[in-house]
């Protein structure tokens, strides 16, 4: 008894999740996969000596968007331009590293 009165309120709920809520638009194509061998945005690293500081700039597509100042003695510092328009402002701690975090099994 308790069997069939379980699946009679399945079969019961099932059309309301089936139904699609309005207004909804269709999911963009995703873009083509590149070639191999295409060409792939990756950073310019310079590492240049200033004195006895230690200059290490990247570039991405010849766009200088971060500087790392790293003195003989002392913690390194960045330089970073957050908008894009060449003003650099100073950042001193590490640039966030956002490190993919997955369980793969918890009990």
């Amino acid at each position: 008894m308790r069997r069939t009165f379980i699946a009679l309120l399945l079969a019961a709920a099932v059309p309301a999740f089936a139904q699609q809520p309005a207004g909804l638009e269709p999911i963009p194509e995703p873009p083509p996969i590149p070639a191999e061998g295409a060409e792939v945005d990756e950073p310019e690293v310079t590492i240049v000596k200033r004195g006895e500081d230690t200059v290490t700039e990247y570039r991405i597509r010849g766009q200088l968007y971060m500087v790392k100042v790293t003195p003989p003695h002392g913690v390194p510092y960045y330089l970073i331009d957050k908008e894009g328009n060449g003003q650099m402002v100073r950042d001193d701690r590490a640039p966030e590293l956002a490190v993919p975090m997955w369980v793969i099994k918890s009990w």
